[in-house]
């Protein structure tokens, strides 16, 4: 996985590009906000997150999708529960993920975040692969991205407390924290 800081894409991962997305005002790409999805609810490798992402979820496969159906929204990438990563929208552009947020007083995070959804739940472990995949993307975009400190990765929750619970109490904030901080990269 390499990201090319002009397009805003990574070459060598998966790209399944949203309509979920708009043009990112002027201005800084400062903070990586984690969230986690799973659709349906707690059921992995179904491909629906990308059906979702694309506005192309069926309804009528899954009583929870009547609730979702009318949403837009998107993330920059996913990352799968076997550590495949998937594109969606480019870094360059404001993909639709963080809702209502603020971060720091600032408000609309959208505006300058990057979005990471990890398949799950807040209950459930995610997985080593998805943890390797998560540090080397992270990685990347502190590289190409250097407003982006350690101090600017935030959970969905951060951003939306009361709103939102993701990544949840299963995500291993020290773990993936530890690894970023002993790759050698600013804190």
């Amino acid at each position: 996985m390499q990201l090319d800081p002009a397009s805003g894409w990574c070459q060598g991962i998966r790209h399944c590009p949203s309509p979920n997305f708009n043009e990112r005002p002027e201005g800084e790409i400062s903070l990586l906000v984690v969230h986690n999805i799973s659709l349906p609810p707690a059921q992995f490798a179904t491909g629906k997150v990308q059906e979702f992402f694309q506005n192309r979820l069926d309804v009528s496969e899954h009583p929870y999708f009547e609730g979702i159906a009318h949403l837009r929204v998107s993330a920059h990438f996913l990352i799968e529960r076997d550590g495949t990563v998937t594109q969606f929208v480019s870094c360059r552009d404001r993909a639709w993920h963080a809702g209502i947020s603020s971060f720091e007083g600032r408000e609309v995070c959208n505006d300058f975040s990057l979005g990471i959804e990890l398949e799950g739940t807040d209950e459930l472990p995610f997985t080593d692969a998805q943890y390797a995949a998560l540090i080397d993307l992270a990685r990347q975009l502190l590289l190409a991205y250097p407003a982006i400190t350690h101090q600017r990765i935030c959970g969905h929750s951060d951003i939306a407390p009361g709103r939102k619970t993701d990544p949840g109490p299963a995500f291993d904030w020290r773990r993936f924290r530890s690894a970023l901080q002993n790759g050698g990269h600013k804190q």
